[in-house]
């Protein structure tokens, strides 16, 4: 039996049936539609639509199934268009004709909004703590190697000097500013869709008050129309999700080149590598490739949903039964990532002596030697150029700054002294000025 069924003659087609059923992803919906039909329900007995009696029946009844599918009993299957249809149709089963008053003022636009929201809600917070899990390994990664130098990248050349803690640390902020953002999500999306009834609310005397502070929103929403036709939440948490994914995307990608032979900066743990069929040499970073593949899926999941949402009129169309698995999906990929970057930091192996050995070929302590010569009076645009003509120098000799003599220093500029070699020394660079906090922890 269709819940909408009354006004039709004909019987649906089968393969409309098929098309138009989400089933099979509304599995991740069943414990938030239980969780709102519960505070309907005690809504509807203390405003006195329902009585004291029907009310019990249907909260037993819905406990009931809830506790039937988490043990395998009941099993979330057949010819029902959606999740509230299959709850409402196994609570009647079970309960007789009380269940069927339990959609008594609330609608399917409604409801799916609600669940909806509560769903994101829950989904944010996993994620928010998995980010969390995560900056704490890459903290204590950090701080277990903040002593190591390393070269620090501008356009993948080598640039200055930076410790192998300090460039793990820039992700920690990045990840923060997810959270916030995350944060910031759930506080918009914390407002109770349910009794705005289809799209105009109900002529009975309901209290929308209660079921929101049942269901832990902040307040009800303000506009009925707006409340079952909102899914900015989803594009919002699909966006932080985007972000999210591109910040380990990047430290993905970093790991994939410092793992390479041509680096030789790190090993990834062999629990989270795999070989080739062919090749037996080869150890592939395929977490950190995957976790850079799924990024695009993420993507492709915020892009589908504002493309669903973009053309349609208030209130509810059926197009919006469109955006809840890409959500569903990306949900997934997310927090599988986070996850899986979490345990890749945590048991990452750092080879220290190699990244040093990359300073030294590659002039890292040639900016240093331009502020040298700003000290010494030099102008810095002229400071520029002498070390620009130094590092030359040091090319064709294949020599290090730090390997020429004083003598030779002095052919570019006189204004070098002895304790230009103290100032240009590697681990001295990060002593000095703001560079301090790069040691610091």
């Amino acid at each position: 039996m269709k819940l909408w069924g009354g006004r039709f003659t004909k019987e649906e087609d089968k393969l409309m049936e098929v098309f138009n059923s989400s089933l099979e992803e509304d599995l991740a919906l069943v414990e938030e539609d239980i969780a709102g039909s519960i505070a309907h329900a005690e809504m509807l007995v203390h405003c006195k639509i329902l009585s004291q009696k029907e009310g019990e029946k249907i909260l037993q009844g819905l406990h009931n199934i809830k506790q039937d599918i988490e043990s395998g009993k009941l099993t979330v299957e057949g010819e029902h268009e959606d999740i509230h249809s299959f709850v409402e149709a196994t609570l009647t089963e079970m309960i007789g004709e009380a269940g069927k008053k339990l959609h008594t003022s609330r609608s399917r636009n409604d409801q799916v909004a609600t669940d909806l929201k509560l769903y994101a809600k829950k989904q944010a917070l996993e994620t928010i703590r998995a980010l969390q899990s995560l900056n704490d390994s890459l903290e204590k990664t950090a701080a277990a190697n903040r002593q190591i130098i390393m070269p620090g990248y501008t356009h993948l050349q080598r640039a200055q000097v930076v410790t192998f803690g300090y460039h793990l640390r820039a992700y920690i902020e990045m990840f923060k500013r997810d959270i916030k953002r995350l944060e910031h999500t759930m506080e918009n999306l914390n407002e109770s869709p349910l009794g705005s009834g289809a799209l105009a609310g109900t002529t009975h005397t309901i209290d929308r008050q209660i079921t929101a502070e049942k269901l832990g929103f902040r307040k009800p929403t303000v506009n009925f129309m707006d409340g079952v036709s909102d899914r900015d939440f989803i594009i919002e948490l699909l966006s932080d999700f985007s972000m999210i994914m591109m910040h380990l995307s990047r430290l993905s990608e970093e790991l994939i080149l410092w793992s390479s032979q041509e680096f030789s900066f790190i090993k990834i743990d062999d629990a989270y590598a795999t070989g080739s069929s062919i090749m037996p040499q080869k150890k592939n970073p395929d977490a950190a490739e995957l976790i850079r593949g799924k990024t695009g899926k993420v993507y492709g999941a915020l892009v589908a949903v504002l493309t669903t949402m973009k053309g349609l009129p208030l209130a509810y169309n059926k197009d919006m039964q469109e955006v809840k698995l890409p959500m569903f999906q990306a949900v997934d990929e997310v927090l599988l990532s986070v996850q899986m970057m979490d345990k890749m930091v945590t048991t990452l192996q750092v080879n220290g002596e190699q990244m040093k050995q990359a300073i030294k070929a590659g002039f890292l302590n040639a900016t240093e030697v331009a502020d040298y010569l700003v000290q010494k009076g030099v102008p810095f645009r002229d400071a520029h150029g002498i070390v620009g003509a130094i590092v030359l120098y040091c090319e064709e000799a294949g020599k290090s700054i730090e390997q020429l003599t004083l003598e030779e220093l002095q052919k570019f500029c006189d204004s070098m002294e002895e304790d230009i070699f103290d100032y240009v020394e590697y681990t001295n660079l990060l002593k000095r000025g703001n560079k301090q906090e790069m040691l610091s922890k």
